[in-house]
């Protein structure tokens, strides 16, 4: 690990700079949204930066405090009546995803759809573009962090922006435009000519320039006050900053809401990392594949010490996570800096925090959402075919007008309906031959055969006409589900009746189950199959194969 973080720190030093500081304004922001105290929010994010990233097999992957998580979290704290009961569910959640870690649960995230994932990761970027607008403007109404369609200040994500015209800050404004071009010049190629550019990250000289520009134009009438600034607990000495931790409640050991949330939070925030990491994965410009069994026990773990200090639940989260690789983060080391950035600014330095404008950090993550929702990534899903692009575009409309794990759940459908239509039109491939006597039939079967498949074999079947001669070839199919099997041993009795002289091929391994006895009278050899090629072939009525 140590020659990791010397070969690659001229990349993770600068990249977990960033991290750190769009990370600071989420953690409160979470923390607020969730009706827990602002310190929760930074003591998940050291957790998730130090605890997490040490256990973690991510390289890319950010974890703290996720916005998924902050209705499940406002509503327990509520129904249990204390915070520090709340850390105790917050604990359990973290030995379930340990567990789960054990049992290999990890797998589920492979079975997430690219075009899904990809509709994820451009919705992210849009509500990240469409919920840093206001705070450019500076109206901080909504906390940072909140990513859901109706927000904590009782507007939704598009009626906010005309909201935001009645309240916008002049010097916000100014300070987020001059911000947002020093980034969008910082990457351009010319720019990276200059030593100094290859050095420091445009976002902080952004960071700086807001520092600076707060305090030289405080009290005036482009001036930004302190609400629209980062506001960290700030501790008079050591024992202060100490007592910002809290303990569990562990007497409510026995109580069955405390399991039954923190089971909810182990499989909420389960899913939000297997997401996070499929889309981590799929961003890494190295491509690398996080070991998600894994995962799930560092997120335990994370989750553990989270709820035994005082911390909310952590995740691994996609925008910091995708902050991380703009800025050029090589391995976990980015995401360990963050962490302990996290912890020494809070320490040490939260008043120099405290004066940094959200309108700066509004500038960051409106660069970082455009690079998640690039129109050059639509336009490459739509030339993928609609069944591709229809489900990503679902996703991507669905996230952004409900939240993340509804939306997910919805692209999850449509592109589970689009798999299951083409299973349903691709059965088998058939062929018509002829010779001077009568006519053949030869139907292939795919690979798997189940019940989406009976009502296209069976109009098939009914096609057949009269005194000709049909082979059902199964000698490459592994699996026919029981109803498929009934629709061939029902048409071999009417087969009879047509004058269908009806065979049936299939391999040793496939299971006819209890249609064995049935369809005995008609199987053949494997080898048999092969006299239908021969023939000459008058009409090819293939589907799929």
């Amino acid at each position: 690990m140590s020659i990791n973080i010397f070969r690659n720190l001229k990349h993770d030093f600068p990249s977990g700079i960033v991290v750190f500081l769009v990370a600071v304004p989420l953690c409160l922001g979470i923390a607020l949204a969730s009706g827990a105290p602002l310190f929760s929010g930074i003591i998940a994010g050291m957790v998730g930066g130090i605890i997490v990233t040490t256990f973690s097999g991510s390289q890319l992957g950010v974890s703290g405090p996720a916005a998924g998580l902050a209705v499940i979290v406002l509503a327990a704290i509520e129904d249990l009546g204390a915070f520090d009961t709340f850390l105790l569910a917050v604990m359990i959640g973290g030995i379930v995803q340990v567990l789960l870690g054990v049992a290999r649960a990890g797998i589920i995230g492979y079975y997430f759809p690219t075009s899904v994932i990809k509709g994820m990761l451009s919705a992210i970027g849009i509500i990240i573009i469409l919920k840093q607008i206001p705070h450019a403007f500076g109206y901080d109404a909504d906390p940072e962090g909140d990513l859901g369609f109706i927000q904590a200040d009782g507007q939704n994500t598009f009626s906010e922006l005309l909201n935001m015209l009645n309240f916008f800050t002049p010097g916000a404004l100014v300070l987020a435009a001059v911000s947002l071009a020093i980034l969008i010049i910082w990457e351009q190629p010319f720019i990276k000519k200059f030593k100094l550019a290859q050095i420091i990250q445009g976002p902080l000289v952004v960071v700086t320039l807001g520092i600076l520009y707060g305090i030289s134009f405080s009290g005036g009438y482009l001036s930004i006050g302190a609400e629209h600034m980062v506001s960290i607990p700030v501790a008079a000495d050591l024992n202060g900053f100490v007592n910002q931790f809290t303990l569990p409640n562990f007497a409510e050991i026995g109580n069955p809401d405390v399991w039954i949330i923190g089971i909810t939070i182990a499989v909420v925030a389960s899913l939000e990392t297997l997401l996070c990491v499929e889309a981590t994965d799929k961003l890494d410009p190295q491509k690398r594949v996080t070991p998600t069994n894994r995962e799930l026990r560092a997120q335990g773990i994370g989750n553990i010490v989270s709820g035994l200090i005082g911390g909310l639940p952590v995740t691994q989260v996609i925008v910091r996570s995708s902050a991380n690789i703009q800025s050029g983060g090589k391995t976990k080391t980015s995401a360990l800096i963050h962490g302990f950035l996290i912890l020494i600014s809070a320490l040490l330095i939260p008043n120099l925090l405290n004066k940094i404008p959200l309108a700066s950090l509004a500038a960051i993550l409106l660069m970082v959402g455009y690079k998640l929702a690039k129109p050059a990534l639509f336009k490459q899903m739509f030339s993928q075919g609609h069944g591709q692009f229809i489900p990503f575009v679902i996703t991507v409309l669905a996230i952004v007008f409900t939240d993340l794990l509804v939306g997910i759940g919805i692209g999850m459908g449509v592109a589970v309906f689009y798999i299951l239509l083409n299973n349903m039109r691709n059965p088998y491939v058939m062929n018509e031959t002829h010779d001077k006597e009568k006519k053949h039939y030869r139907i292939v079967l795919a690979e798997m055969v189940t019940f989406l498949n009976k009502a296209q074999i069976l109009k098939e079947l009914n096609s057949i006409p009269e005194h000709s001669e049909l082979l059902i070839d199964a000698s490459h199919t592994t699996y026919i589900e029981h109803d498929a099997l009934e629709v061939i041993s029902d048409f071999k009795e009417s087969a009879k009746f047509k004058h269908i002289d009806l065979k049936m091929s299939c391999n040793r391994s496939l299971k006819l189950n209890g249609f064995k006895h049935s369809l005995g009278e008609i199987l053949v050899p494997d080898q048999e199959t092969h006299d239908f090629d021969n023939l000459e072939i008058k009409e090819d009525l293939s589907v799929a194969r």
